[in-house]
């Protein structure tokens, strides 16, 4: 299994701007390094972690361990921020951080059926306790739907290809594998497509991992909540890998730092929007992370602040 890097480690927790006395959540634990790199800022304040994820929590655990007691994972998914954080009594924090997507772990384990690179069972599930996956989807769903979420989600411009391809497969025999579904997008795109670079699975599987777990509204129901729980001068960082979830974050910090006044009124606006950008631009990875992690290379950052 490959090691899990974290990416842009150093530059979120800056982002951060840390108080060893205040209080911070990781939404997204994963392997642990930001919230370890988090952690080992604290005296008297307190981690919160969230992660959804069995192997996730109990990996993370282990390194957490190693660097201080004073914090807690909550294994929920990061939608229920708000929720988990006030039934332990905390409903103001000091700054929040979100690294999106799925940990290199999660994409190495072919049993949890990520990655097109392996041949696994079509799973995709981040809780594993849910009954949605991306098997139920590919062999259940109606055509019109797979064709969406392959737009949406994915990108895909020869979604309806690919979604009668599957149609007619699994007429056929149940679709139940990673490798079965890669060989089926394969055999509907043109020749020409399969010569390009990169994986011809590869926005796929990402909307089917996007559906499988809500990843969108999910991000943004938690994001909102978030800011509404930050303290003045408290911080959200976000860090994204694919257009989506950036133009999501995009939206929701301009809508917070951007006062709505309507135009021509003859008088002076002396209030302030209630956050401000950190960086009008995204923050981009190091040529030198970008030479030693290759997942790096689609990471955006942004950060906002409370006033």
């Amino acid at each position: 299994m490959g090691e899990h890097i974290t990416v842009l480690k150093e530059e979120a927790v800056e982002a951060l701007n840390i108080k060893p006395n205040g209080i911070y959540v990781d939404a997204t634990l994963g392997g642990g390094g930001h919230s370890s790199l988090i952690l080992s800022k604290l005296t008297e304040g307190h981690l919160y972690s969230f992660d959804q994820d069995d192997y996730a929590v109990s990996r993370a655990k282990e390194v957490l361990d190693k660097v201080g007691t004073n914090y807690t994972i909550i294994k929920s998914n990061f939608v229920n921020i708000k929720s988990e954080l006030e039934a332990l009594g905390v409903t103001h924090i000091d700054g929040v951080l979100y690294d999106l997507g799925v940990s290199s772990f999660q994409f190495d384990m072919e049993e949890r059926g990520f990655s097109y690179r392996f041949d696994g069972p079509l799973d995709m599930r981040m809780n594993q306790n849910q009954e949605l996956s991306a098997k139920t989807i590919v062999n259940e769903w109606p055509v019109s739907k797979i064709i969406e979420i392959f737009y949406r989600y994915g990108e895909e411009k020869y979604a309806k290809q690919i979604a009668f391809a599957i149609d007619k497969k699994r007429k056929e025999k149940e679709i139940g594998t990673t490798f079965e579904l890669v060989e089926i997008i394969k055999s509907a795109l043109p020749a020409y497509e399969l010569k390009k670079k990169g994986h011809p699975a590869k926005q796929v599987f990402q909307a089917l991992r996007v559906a499988v777990n809500d990843e969108l509204a999910v991000f943004e129901k938690s994001l909102l909540d978030a800011l509404d729980m930050l303290n003045p001068k408290g911080r959200a960082v976000v860090i994204t890998f694919q257009s989506l979830e950036d133009r999501i974050c995009k939206s929701i910090f301009k809508e917070k730092s951007t006062l709505d006044v309507p135009a021509g009124l003859p008088i002076v606006i002396k209030d302030e929007a209630p956050f401000e950008l950190i960086s009008r631009k995204p923050i981009l990875p190091s040529d030198e992370e970008l030479q030693n992690n290759n997942r790096s290379h689609s990471a955006k950052m942004r950060v906002l602040q409370k006033r």
